[in-house]
């Protein structure tokens, strides 16, 4: 029999969920769980998927529009989970050097994403694999997007959906101001990508890991980090590929 550990956010719908699973198919601890079941949407999905490393995550979308989540559906479970497709995500991750001399670590399985943080454009320069591809990037930010979430804030600023599997990185800008119509790149996956704020004290940029946020940055690295695997599993015939491929085609 399949061992659940369920978990929800703070909502009252998320809530009453969580009450009616556990008392129809259980609570085992999540260090103990076959399976770890999140009830929410994606952001909740996303920090389960933090703290449960290696663990499959099954989501059921209890938010809002849950991209990664599954169907909210109390019955058969077991049969869902036994029939589940797996997608397996590699996070990405940052160092991030501040003005303070300290510098950052965060892993982010959607993007990285350097932001101005005040009134004037961003001045940036980008480098890969060691070498500088743009001298000056003026704009209001840039991301680096994995394939798992380059359907979201990358997608919006007008990057491209990369399928799973494909192994490479969607590199955007945000709003661009000079080169005026450069509008990103497609790296591979093993890339190493930095980017230096050319007039951090006049034109202040800040780091974004996921939502873990570093004020000021210098520069900031970026990097698939392949030894950390993320499991997220979805119902039969809508796994992240499909999605992909339907989100193009709507």
């Amino acid at each position: 029999m399949t061992a659940f550990h369920f978990t929800a956010n703070d909502t009252d719908v998320a809530q009453n969920a969580l009450g009616r699973l556990m008392e129809r198919y259980g609570q085992t601890p999540a260090t103990r769980a076959d399976v770890v079941v999140a009830l929410g949407g994606d952001g909740f999905l996303l920090s389960t998927l933090r703290q449960n490393l290696g663990r499959p995550v099954y989501g059921m979308n209890r938010g809002t529009v849950g991209f990664l989540m599954n169907g909210y559906d109390e019955d058969g479970l077991p049969e869902r989970i036994a029939h589940a497709e797996e997608t397996v995500i590699n996070p990405l991750s940052m160092v991030a050097g501040a003005i303070d001399g300290d510098e950052y670590r965060a892993l982010a399985i959607n993007e990285v994403s350097m932001l101005r943080a005040g009134p004037q454009a961003a001045r940036i320069r980008i480098s890969v694999d060691g070498r500088v591809r743009m001298e000056e990037l003026v704009c209001d930010g840039l991301m680096v997007a994995t394939p798992a979430g380059s359907t979201a804030y990358n997608y919006s600023a007008g990057g491209p959906i990369l399928p799973m599997g494909s192994d490479v990185l969607a590199l955007t800008a945000i709003a661009p101001f000079r080169p005026r119509r450069w509008r990103g790149a497609i790296l591979r996956h093993d890339s190493v990508i930095r980017m230096d704020v050319l007039d951090p004290r006049k034109r202040p940029v800040m780091a974004d890991a996921d939502a873990k946020q570093v004020d000021r940055v210098l520069w900031v690295e970026i990097r698939t980090e392949p030894r950390i695997a993320h499991r997220l599993l979805f119902d039969p015939g809508h796994g992240m590929e499909e999605r992909m491929l339907r989100e193009q085609f709507t």
